[in-house]
């Protein structure tokens, strides 16, 4: 089988999927749009940069032209390419994943290979508790039944994809298993044991102190103010508590005042690449997610685990009920700085064991995702009556 993926852009997290599905079979990935240095910035994370892991090799791909007036990923019209179903054409492709709808590109991919008769397979990472408007949450009850169904198959990322699909009738049998996933073998081995170690060294951190960790943007639906104040709550009961902040942002000053203002010691590390990543999450020994609901997963929380370090997110955090479950995890109300002191107390009293973090970032692997992609594409293109070799 020949696949066409497209994606708006290269993403550090999909480059390993990709690389997986292309090393099974014949993948070739469309992106919709390049992006610059200075764009990332604008996108949130407050510094120009480019990563600094491979995003592109290990796998065929190409970049369609983009006619977009204002080129970005963030917004619908941000990415036009009207040459994808010419492409679609001239690569003789059996069917097409797309990662996510939320893009005209999508749509204008969509229609081309419905024309085509091309087996559609879409992964995202929608979910209902996504902040809508009464009126947006109307038309997308009117709409949604009837559109989700032009794709022939969903892979889920996980339990709150898959009920975003059941809440919009979309048909069981159509719905594989695709968890949000990262190289979580790649994590682990920078984790090393003398990485944490290192860092909480160089950053003057007593070994036998507690750190908590705040790994993104620093913007406001992310809520990184609600762990300077569970911390400072907690220091305030008597435990040695200090802060890591592993981002940039809008928010940096405000956290650095409200930091100072508490008297918790916070160590503001500004932007990490992915390669520094690692060594942050070994040296930590909790990560707290307090987003909103725009968290729609939170790929954080996979990273700290494949790290060996356990999590603490909001309830309206996307991965909240597959991840922060058992031992490994806790999950507290969306804006209650009590309730995620309490959680990240309970998790420093009794610290989970290394091998029931293991299990859970196992079932979150590259492999599991990929196999569902592999599932959902397979199994479509023979509802169709094509071959089911891959």
């Amino acid at each position: 089988m020949r696949v066409a993926a497209l994606i708006s852009h290269p993403i550090q997290y999909y480059a390993p999927i990709f690389r997986e599905l292309a090393r099974r079979g014949d993948l070739h990935v469309f992106y919709g749009q390049r992006i610059a240095a200075e764009q990332q910035a604008q996108s949130g994370f407050g510094v120009a940069f480019d990563w600094d892991v491979d995003l592109m090799g290990g796998y065929a791909s190409s970049f369609l032209t983009n006619v977009a007036r204002r080129p970005g990923p963030d917004h619908f019209l941000g990415c036009d390419t009207p040459d994808v179903g010419r492409e679609l054409k001239a690569g003789g492709f059996d069917a097409l994943l797309l990662v996510g709808w939320y893009l005209k590109s999508f749509i204008q991919a969509t229609i081309a290979a419905k024309r085509l008769g091309l087996p559609v397979v879409v992964r995202g990472d929608s979910h209902l508790g996504m902040p809508t408007g009464a009126i947006k949450k109307a038309v997308k009850d009117l709409a949604f039944p009837g559109l989700l169904r032009v794709f022939d198959g969903a892979a889920y990322v996980g339990e709150r994809s898959r009920a975003f699909y059941r809440r919009y009738g979309y048909p069981d049998a159509r719905l594989f298993r695709s968890p949000h996933c990262i190289d979580t073998e790649w994590f682990a081995a920078g984790a090393s044991s003398n990485a944490g170690p290192a860092l909480r060294a160089r950053l003057g951190i007593d070994p036998a102190a507690k750190v908590l960790l705040f790994a993104g943007k620093l913007v406001p639906f992310k809520r990184p103010l609600d762990v300077i104040d569970a911390a400072g709550q907690l220091r305030a009961g008597g435990l040695d508590l200090q802060v890591l902040v592993a981002g940039s942002g809008e928010l940096e000053s405000a956290l650095r005042e409200r930091a100072a203002a508490s008297g918790v010691p916070t160590h503001m590390l500004g932007f990490q690449n992915q390669s520094q990543m690692p060594a942050v999450y070994a040296a930590a020994d909790v990560l707290a997610l307090p987003s909103t609901g725009r968290e729609t997963w939170g790929l954080v929380a996979n990273e700290a685990l494949a790290c060996g370090t356990p999590i603490v997110v909001s309830d309206a955090v996307g991965c909240a009920p597959d991840l922060a479950v058992g031992e490994v995890g806790r999950t507290f109300p969306l804006a209650d700085v009590g309730a995620l002191a309490r959680c990240v107390e309970e998790v420093l009293r009794s610290p989970p064991r290394p091998e029931a973090i293991q299990r859970v970032s196992d079932a979150y692997g590259l492999s599991a995702a990929v196999d569902g992609i592999q599932e959902a594409l397979l199994a479509r293109r023979a509802a169709q009556g094509g071959l089911m070799r891959w």
